[in-house]
C-alpha cells in the first residue's frame, strides 16, 4: 500500500498521523499534544486521527505544544465509499 493511498483511506478529522512520545514523556501527534491518560491506551507508532483540538491549558508544555487534543482515536483504515 502506498503512502498516498493509505492517507486516503484514513478517517477524516482535524489531523491524522503517527503517535509519538518525546523526551519529557509527552504523547503527541504532529504539532498536537495528546491527553496522557487517553494516549496510554494506544502504542507509540499507531496511526491516530485527532477529531478536535483545544488550546493547551498547561504552562509547562504550552510553548512546545500550543494545541492539545482529548478527542482522538485509532485511525480508521477502511476504504471510503
Amino acid at each position: 500500500m502506498t503512502k498516498s493511498s493509505q492517507e486516503q483511506m484514513l478517517q477524516k478529522g482535524v489531523y491524522t498521523g503517527i503517535m509519538e512520545k518525546d523526551d519529557n514523556n509527552n504523547y503527541f501527534c504532529g504539532e498536537y499534544l495528546l491527553d496522557y491518560k487517553m494516549a496510554t491506551k494506544y502504542a507509540v507508532g499507531d496511526w491516530i486521527t485527532i477529531k478536535s483540538i483545544i488550546e493547551n491549558p498547561s504552562d509547562i508544555s504550552y510553548n512546545k505544544y500550543p494545541k492539545k487534543s482529548k478527542n482522538f482515536d485509532k485511525a480508521n483504515n477502511k476504504p471510503q465509499q
